[in-house]
């Protein structure tokens, strides 16, 4: 019974993934491990010129992007990594929480001698984005996140998610010292289940711009997408209709569009006679 809710839960993590193409997170001509707090970090880059830094999902790794690289590659230095507790990143430590993933982004960063980027987050690729602005705010130019939440609740996640997660979450958790090879993944569980816990105050903290980006029947419920949005100074929401979780996959051409358009152009402030524009 457990061995098939945990491939029920893979199997869902893994959607995002299922049409990954090429080697991406995978070529070992040019991966490379930073070691740092207290684990090891895969990592590759692709492309040159201004970097943009990619942070993938629960469950993701690097591949979980393989729409994006091609097209952002060509005019722009791609960095990519298996965030903790994911994919080829070494990871032996009992706790996780996403304030730990964003310092071990930050600390990427240093350890590639980049003093600020571009940051694009998927799902649980976006907390760690916000709070990397956050807790980091000089490492972050612009910041683009997509079915990011910050609480773990029905409040800002559709119950019907949470029916499914929960079950196997339940379960890894009475078994989980009888099941050491499922550590990583019972962190995961864990992280989804009982974190992010980031306050709105928090956010009136971020002082780059960012674009919010939400499916109209996504994991996160819009409102909540829209409640983030109205809480950044200076950000931007796209609301993409007839999507769920998977904007960066299914609607790949349209993502990378606003995405470039928005790294591009300068960000603008929109009061007053503006909005009749």
């Amino acid at each position: 019974m457990l061995r098939s809710k945990i491939l029920v839960w893979l199997l869902l993590c893994l959607v995002v993934t299922a049409n990954a193409q090429g080697d991406y997170g995978n070529n070992s001509a040019i991966g490379h491990y930073f070691e740092f707090r207290g684990f090891r970090m895969y990592s590759e880059s692709y492309g040159n010129g201004s970097p943009i830094l990619f942070i993938h999902g629960n469950g993701g790794s690097i591949a979980s992007f393989d729409k994006q690289y091609p097209y952002f590659s060509k005019q722009y230095k791609v960095i990519t990594a298996d965030s903790r507790a994911h994919g080829k990143s070494i990871d032996r430590v009992d706790s996780l929480t996403y304030e730990m993933m964003a310092d071990d982004y930050d600390a990427l960063l240093t350890a590639m001698q980049l003093d600020s980027v571009q940051v694009v987050g998927w799902s649980d690729g976006g907390i760690i984005g916000l709070l990397l602005a956050i807790r980091h705010p000089n490492k972050v130019k612009k910041l683009v996140i997509s079915g990011a939440n910050l609480w773990p609740d029905t409040t800002a996640v559709n119950v019907d998610v949470l029916d499914i997660v929960k079950p196997v979450y339940n379960e890894l958790k009475q078994l989980q010292d009888r099941n050491p090879d499922q550590a990583n993944t019972f962190k995961q569980l864990r992280l989804l289940m009982e974190q992010p816990q980031i306050t709105l105050s928090a956010l009136q903290s971020v002082n780059c711009p960012v674009m919010v980006v939400a499916g109209d029947h996504d994991i996160i419920k819009v409102r909540h997408s829209v409640l983030i949005s109205e809480h950044i100074p200076h950000a931007y929401l796209w609301i993409q209709p007839g999507s769920g979780h998977g904007i960066p996959v299914v609607f790949s051409e349209q993502f990378n569009h606003n995405t470039n358009k928005f790294f591009k152009e300068p960000y603008r402030l929109i009061t007053k006679e503006g909005r009749f524009e």
